[in-house]
């Protein structure tokens, strides 16, 4: 039996309140990554009762698995706004939960998707809108040219957002860990369809340099330079 087979089997048979322990002991951590498999896993298969027992758990990872199974749940209005919520975090992890979820919604229901990274990325916080990039922005659900097009209107709207923030706003964490997301965001959108993806890029505002930086590290990724 494989350890998702595994997983799957030993999660039916706990009750809410057995969750957190049993996804921490199985997170890898500490160490260099979290168990990103079984957050997928607790993202299928968690109800609300196993949902608020990982919230209210604390630590990162429980939270981390919590984020991910209400972002693919976000389709219900409802469930959205505690997505939204959750992607403005404190914790880098539950804030890429909420990703990880938004990508499974993705997997399922694209229509979906595209709407919520639509209306997330012209959030006022700079992490929702970080959220909208990473969860558009993943190769594996970017096959069509509707798909790429949705990709690329985030990135440019994301971009367009950090570059009209006050200087002093611009240095604050937030804004960078925006900025770190669309430094490779636009690759992968440009990447996915050059054609619809292409033009765009290029006719980025240079001069601003927040913009510079996300332009230079986009053309290092192997995906993007081979187009260019």
């Amino acid at each position: 039996m494989t350890d998702v087979s595994q997983w799957r089997e030993d999660l039916a048979g706990l009750g809410p309140t057995e969750w957190p322990e049993y996804v921490e002991t199985r997170s890898g951590l500490p160490g260099p990554r979290a168990n990103l498999a079984l957050v997928g896993v607790v993202a299928e298969r968690a109800d609300p009762a196993a949902v608020e027992a990982l919230l209210a758990d604390g630590r990162e990872y429980p939270a981390m698995c919590a984020a991910a199974a209400v972002a693919r749940r976000s389709s219900d209005a409802s469930v959205e706004v505690t997505a939204r919520a959750l992607a403005a975090d404190e914790r880098w992890r539950v804030r890429e939960g909420v990703a990880l979820g938004l990508q499974l919604l993705g997997d399922t229901d694209p229509h979906a998707w595209r709407s919520i990274a639509s209306r997330w990325v012209d959030d006022p916080s700079p992490l929702v809108q970080r959220a909208a990039v990473a969860a558009i922005c993943e190769p594996r659900l970017l096959r069509t040219s509707e798909t790429a097009a949705a990709a690329v209107d985030v990135c440019a709207r994301a971009t367009r957002h950090l570059a009209a923030l006050p200087a002093e706003a611009a240095r604050r964490p937030d804004a960078r860990t925006l900025r770190q997301a669309l430094g490779y965001g636009w690759s992968v959108a440009v990447a996915a369809d050059p054609g619809v993806g292409l033009g765009a890029f290029l006719a980025l505002d240079t001069e601003l340099p927040d913009v510079a930086w996300i332009v230079r590290e986009n053309r290092r990724k192997k995906r993007l330079s081979t187009l260019l």
